[in-house]
């Protein structure tokens, strides 16, 4: 079943001087103009699209993706403030309308906020929602300890990042933890480390229990890594001497743990240092 603001996978049914048209199944047959169509696309053939509506409201297939989809949070710059709300760019042609509403304070152009985008029952039109707080935790978690999930990166405060989970709850990734830099707005896969008596999520960026898996001396050069945004001009080349200052650790340990660690694929090795994945 085809989707309102997802990407869908549609058969081409006809072309047209100006595009193509897609069988939008439940959804109908559905416009591609022809500055998306692939170059060298024919009738019967499938494509990834995403499914909006134009400024008439009607369905159109893009192959742009936006920032975030029906569902999903994202920052998005505030692009024209008018009478009615704000328009955000998400990516797409026709701008992201973000009602007065659904705004928790006035939003100002060329500002970003986060916000979720979802579909307006009242209009069934694709919008966006500054309060985005009211649609998450609305549900006790029913995660389970060790879970793979989704994590949007949304804030940082002392104790580390706050998280989006599977667009549906929210958990923290605590300093203490990163084996690698992360940054406000990054999608990434995390796990779930522990789910607290009052229902707080703390995250995790590697399996549950692969720190165990990597000896002192690894773990060693991965602290510094961190500690260095990610890069250290050192490698299996480098004098001993240099190494030892930098790492406390003898050549050929720091060689042994480099390679561990570029086959468990968290550093690449280049010819001007290390760095993390």
């Amino acid at each position: 079943m085809a989707e309102l603001g997802r990407i869908n996978r549609l058969k081409i049914v006809r072309e047209v001087e100006f595009g193509v048209y897609l069988d939008g199944e439940n959804l109908g047959e559905i416009l591609m103009p022809i500055r998306y169509v692939p170059g060298e696309s024919r009738v019967d053939d499938e494509v990834d699209v995403f499914i909006s509506l134009d400024s008439e409201d009607r369905l159109v297939a893009t192959t742009d993706k936006p920032i975030a989809m029906v569902g999903e949070f994202g920052y998005m710059e505030i692009v024209e403030e008018s009478k009615i709300g704000a328009f955000a760019d998400w990516g797409l042609m026709k701008d992201l309308f973000i009602p007065f509403r659904e705004q928790k304070q006035r939003m100002e152009q060329g500002r970003s906020y986060l916000i979720r985008v979802y579909i307006d029952k009242e209009t069934t039109r694709i919008a966006g929602s500054g309060r985005v707080e009211r649609f998450l935790d609305n549900i006790p978690p029913d995660f389970v300890v060790g879970q793979e999930v989704d994590l949007y990166i949304y804030s940082e405060s002392e104790l580390g990042y706050t998280a989006i989970i599977n667009n549906t709850h929210t958990g923290i990734l605590y300093h203490s933890d990163l084996f690698k830099l992360v940054r406000k707005g990054q999608r990434t896969k995390g796990f779930i480390k522990k789910i607290r008596e009052d229902d707080k999520i703390d995250l995790s960026l590697e399996p549950i229990g692969y720190r165990n898996k990597i000896d002192e001396i690894s773990q060693r050069v991965i602290d510094t890594l961190t500690q260095n945004n990610g890069f250290l001009a050192i490698n299996d080349k480098t004098d001993p001497d240099v190494i030892y200052k930098m790492l406390d650790m003898s050549k050929k340990n720091f060689k042994k743990s480099i390679g561990s660690l570029f086959k468990a694929g968290l550093i690449t090795i280049a010819d001007n240092g290390i760095k993390l994945v």
